[in-house]
């Protein structure tokens, strides 16, 4: 019966990979314009080393904001400047659709998937608020309304440019950081956050950081940035100009500032609640990579609820499965912030 699930869950998630549209190989580039560096950098190599030694050594800098001067809610839609200004101004604006509850009780910030459309993840907020939670689900960067000409994919959220791809993680960051002082000045004290693929890794980044955040659940987790692209299903697209240039451990190397294990220490002790919801086939966050960071999470303290459940990265999304993690995220959210 396992192997016959098993068979049923990967197949698909191949035929869901294969629907997807705009899906294109872009050339490598170090780009490292994008993060400080010269274009024509003749060590990229070396630049990176010191980059990621010291943007991870001094992490509360880099992922360090402040609030926007210009927050506007209108129609349940929020909008406000990025704290960072990337190349396009389309993505510079941050939009957050706004669903409130009754009452200015406990927040939750959503972040949805890699390349999720405008409309994605709108009933997640609506359960949110039957649980009694207001939910604000933020447009990544490049994705949506954020999206720039030429690109109907994130594909510089996720791309084989190693610094803009670094940089537009930031940008999440930092955009996520001031949605939550917004919700902060408006009220709202308890606030957690809810990610799913690399929304994931967006929000477990951010809760490494953001002291306002009392907990979080996290859909698919996984170990380092470049393991999920030189490794993953999603992401074959993206590594394929990338192998040329480097090997597996250096793209998991040189993105180490975007992605989850080196901050797993900050949550030691801080007594925040984490949920960690993964599939036992994921083709795109592999389980291996996924038992990787639990163990380094009890490596180092840090409490946490886990679940695994028999299907893939997609097939989360779909029933069953999509209830069942609907009901644990839902019910450990509002219990924690409650």
């Amino acid at each position: 019966m396992k192997k016959w699930v098993e068979q049923k869950v990967r197949r698909y998630e191949h035929m869901r990979w294969a629907q997807e549209p705009n899906r294109r190989v872009l050339p490598f580039s170090w780009g490292l314009e994008h993060i400080g560096g010269s274009a024509n950098e003749s060590d990229p190599r070396g630049f990176l080393k010191n980059f990621v030694e010291e943007k991870i050594a001094r992490s509360d800098e880099w992922f360090a904001v402040t609030p926007a001067e210009d927050y506007q809610l209108k129609e349940n839609v929020l909008t406000f400047t990025s704290a960072i200004a990337s190349p396009w101004a389309e993505n510079n604006r941050v939009h957050g659709q706004f669903f409130p509850t009754a009452r200015k009780g406990p927040a939750v910030v959503v972040l949805a998937q890699w390349n999720a459309k405008w409309e994605e993840q709108q009933a997640i907020c609506q359960w949110l608020n039957k649980k009694g939670l207001t939910a604000i689900k933020m447009s990544l960067p490049y994705h949506d309304r954020r999206s720039v000409p030429g690109h109907p994919r994130a594909d510089h959220l996720v791309g084989p440019n190693v610094g803009l791809t670094m940089q537009a993680n930031r940008q999440a960051v930092l955009d996520v950081r001031r949605t939550l002082l917004w919700l902060e000045r408006e009220g709202f004290t308890s606030l957690g956050i809810l990610g799913t693929s690399i929304g994931s890794c967006i929000g477990f980044i951010t809760m490494c950081h953001e002291p306002r955040l009392r907990a979080g659940a996290f859909l698919h987790v996984s170990t380092h940035f470049g393991d999920v692209v030189a490794n993953g299903l999603t992401t074959m697209n993206v590594w394929e100009s990338m192998k040329e240039a480097l090997k597996p451990e250096e793209a998991s190397y040189f993105w180490s500032p975007i992605s989850p294990l080196p901050y797993v220490r900050k949550l030691r002790g801080a007594g925040k609640k984490i949920l960690a919801i993964s599939g036992r086939y994921d083709p795109t966050f592999w389980p291996e990579f996924t038992e990787s960071f639990l163990k380094t999470m009890r490596g180092n303290d840090v409490e946490f609820e886990s679940v695994s459940l028999p299907c893939g990265h997609y097939s989360l999304g779909v029933a069953p499965f999509k209830y069942v993690a609907g009901y644990r995220f839902g019910t450990f959210l509002a219990r924690a912030l409650g």
